[in-house]
């Protein structure tokens, strides 16, 4: 009688594995967030074939990006206990299978870009792929504990390719969205770099609170926080948005100030660890606000 394969050798946990590749979670909420760059940058619908493509086409090239990240770092990962069940640490895929893996599917989502939504959305999502996968895994995150605020740039670029892929451009609406990311990312990541210190140190990772301590880091976590906060409040500034964001933005704002608060005062590793899961509910809230705050005012 013949064996029935193990559960390793079935093509669905093969393809699981892969998918975990793709860091899901972390691509769900680029991708959320260049979607409503589409929207926001039109008053009415967005055409349904740009819709599906460049949702599609980003998905992919972050998820080649996320499964070179994976390759590079697959040693550090496999001493880290968050990351040390990945695919790669436990020798589910290989280092040749990972690569040809990102290669596959960054390619098809280059093409994507490409011939159905625009030329520039696919320049700058490469652009984007290059200084995360590239730049800041090889070059900057175990260079400088300010690896996390330069190499933030390419975390903020979503909103960014949702708006060039429907306007063909980039506006100043569109590098505001950015900016917004770009000063959450710190005080988002640094709040996990303070739980898992010890894990960073380890293996040598020079993350804020291993370089300059944890007094320092929740001092530039608050400090941060207090700057996101005035930076959420200029899409009504300069009237892109309403009151309803106005509104959800100060009270989003208001909890995410009183968890940096509270871990400055009075620190420990179960409030750092709240203040991050806050923290990407907060940036998901606040771009889901923005979107129901746009079509309001234009219906």
């Amino acid at each position: 009688m013949k064996a029935l394969p193990s559960p390793e050798q079935t093509l669905g946990y093969r393809l699981y594995q892969y998918f975990q590749l793709t860091k899901p979670r972390v691509v769900s909420l680029i991708v959320f967030c260049a979607v409503i760059g589409m929207f926001l940058a039109v008053p009415g619908a967005v055409p349904p074939v740009v819709l599906v493509a460049a949702t599609t086409g980003i998905a992919l090239i972050a998820g080649a990006a996320a499964a070179v990240n994976c390759l590079i770092e697959q040693r550090i990962d496999a001493v880290m206990a968050r990351t040390r069940g990945r695919p790669l640490p436990r020798g589910e895929v290989n280092s040749r299978q990972t690569l040809l893996f990102s290669g596959v599917i960054g390619g098809i989502g280059l093409s994507l870009l490409y011939w159905f939504v625009n030329p520039l959305t696919m320049w700058l999502t490469l652009a984007t792929f290059v200084g995360y996968a590239i730049i800041y895994t090889i070059f900057l995150k175990p260079a400088t504990p300010q690896n996390i605020v330069i190499g933030g740039a390419s975390g903020a670029m979503p909103p960014i390719l949702g708006w060039a892929a429907v306007t063909g451009e980039v506006t100043s609406e569109a590098l505001l969205l950015f900016l917004i990311i770009f000063v959450w990312t710190p005080p988002h990541f640094w709040s996990l770099a303070l739980y898992r210190t010890k894990e960073y140190a380890k293996v040598g990772m020079p993350m804020l609170p291993v370089t300059h301590g944890p007094e320092y880091t929740r001092l530039q976590i608050l400090l941060y926080t207090i700057l996101l906060f005035g930076v959420t409040l200029l899409p009504y500034v300069i009237r892109m948005s309403g009151l309803i964001y106005l509104v959800s933005a100060v009270a989003l704002g208001g909890v995410f100030l009183a968890y940096a608060v509270g871990m400055y005062r009075a620190y420990s590793d179960k409030l750092a660890h709240k203040t991050f899961r806050y923290s990407i509910w907060y940036l998901a809230a606040l771009f889901a606000a923005l979107l129901v705050d746009h079509y309001f005012r234009f219906w």
